[in-house]
């Protein structure tokens, strides 16, 4: 039988490497990491940058995870463990609020989504699996952060010139303000975003938990604002409480005890 062939198994802990990592890498970094000659190190990232595995920062020469595996990987996603024990509920989450339901995790400083049911009408939509979300504009992404350290460091390493990234003129712009909502997020058990990632547009999403409590995901609605939130632009408590209670079911297949 013919061994392993080096220069893919290198290649496989490089793109380990980068995915452990909450930010980008440089190349002495990576050398230094996995005991490579920087020549080597640097000969496999040229070839994984170019069939776009990898991406190199202009302005810091650092390197970070590229946009194809992303499209490779969401093969992946009808076989992953969050996605498939959560279909039912989303799907029925979907029928009791009426709106669309999305299913997200994070994936470096992004909410990226995994799984998507459309809102039960006949109206046109488009389907979202494979989506990179703002984190600090959705209320899924508030989720993630609020209970994941490593997403909350990828947001902040993110920042340009010390903000967030505009969308409207209610999108969260500094950590300070940021910080004051997450707390809220972990008091209430629940996040939720209006007009912030787009005007007219809101939602609501709670934490999905594995074994050990710990978060692994998000679930949340989304759809028009004034159908999502009450006139005084407040989140509807029904549909808060049909999220929480969709999340806690996908939580329960996962292994997580009541909290």
């Amino acid at each position: 039988m013919p061994g392993p062939v080096q220069s893919i198994e290198r290649a496989a802990a490089i793109l380990r490497l980068l995915a452990q990592g909450s930010g980008r890498l440089g190349l002495t970094e990576i050398a230094n990491s996995l005991g490579l000659a920087r020549g080597t190190a640097h000969g496999i990232l040229r070839t994984l940058q170019l069939v776009g595995f990898v991406e190199q920062d202009e302005a810091t020469g650092k390197y970070q995870l590229g946009a194809a595996l992303l499209h490779l990987g969401t093969s992946y996603l009808d076989v992953n463990e969050l996605r498939s024990r959560a279909i039912n509920w989303a799907d029925a989450l979907a029928a009791r609020s009426g709106e669309a339901v999305r299913i997200g995790t994070h994936l470096q400083g992004k909410v990226l989504v995994v799984h998507h049911v459309f809102r039960p009408d006949d109206s046109l939509q488009t389907l979202d699996v494979g989506m990179l979300l703002p984190m600090h504009a959705t209320a899924i992404g508030k989720v993630l952060l609020a209970y994941d350290a490593n997403a909350a460091a990828a947001l902040h390493d993110a920042v340009q010139d010390g903000e967030l990234e505009q969308f409207t003129r209610r999108t969260v712009r500094t950590h300070r303000e940021m910080s004051r909502v997450l707390t809220t997020v972990r008091e209430h058990g629940w996040a939720s975003d209006v007009d912030e990632s787009g005007m007219g547009e809101a939602g609501v999403a709670a934490p999905i938990r594995g074994y050990g409590g710990l978060v692994v995901g998000a679930m949340g609605i989304s759809g028009a604002t004034e159908r999502i939130c009450d006139p005084g632009g407040r989140p509807r408590p029904d549909l808060v409480g049909y999220v929480r209670d969709a999340a806690r079911a996908v939580s329960r297949d996962l292994g997580a005890s009541r909290w």
